[in-house]
């Protein structure tokens, strides 16, 4: 959900203020964007054209972070170019285990299951930064992330992830 610019602009005044104690600061620029939230299979090439950023998928689906993806997906590239002399990647098998939570956690958004805020909010609290932090850059292992999904709402999460290997 969008909010209004005087509503981003209250709700950071509030979080600057709480957290960080800070009652005098000035804004120096301010960007604004609207990042995809999706798992739509974006092409990856076509013929000599190589999409990179969100145009070749590298947005994460659930959380629309993008940065340090393109960053590893350049740096396959490139490493593929001088090694191969074309740049063909192969997809780890990890992406497709990823992708089935990016879908779950989706399904569950957007179906209105539960809210994000609700569910980010438990996914720190309740596990170390580190660990979620890893495991939102795909960088988890699978007893990691067996461990952070448990401190998430289980009933909800299983019907969804059923409901989306079910197709519906």
């Amino acid at each position: 959900k969008l909010l209004s610019g005087n509503e981003y602009d209250t709700a950071l005044d509030e979080y600057i203020s709480r957290h960080l104690n800070i009652e005098k600061y000035g804004i120096a620029e301010e960007e604004f964007g609207v990042i995809p939230m999706t798992n739509y299979p974006f092409e990856q090439q076509n013929g000599n054209i190589i999409y990179i950023g969100t145009a070749g998928g590298q947005t994460k689906p659930s959380s629309g972070y993008t940065f340090q993806f393109i960053q590893n997906h350049c740096r396959q590239l490139s490493k593929a170019l001088v090694e191969k002399g074309r740049p063909e990647i192969a997809k780890p098998l990890a992406d497709k285990r990823f992708l089935f939570y990016d879908s779950v956690l989706l399904s569950i958004l957007s179906k209105k299951n539960l809210p994000g805020k609700e569910i980010f909010t438990r996914l720190f609290k309740q596990n170390n930064w580190y660990a979620v932090l890893q495991f939102l850059e795909n960088k988890s292992s699978p007893l990691t992330e067996l461990k952070i999904i448990s401190t998430l709402h289980k009933g909800v999460f299983l019907k969804a992830a059923v409901r989306y290997l079910s197709g519906k």
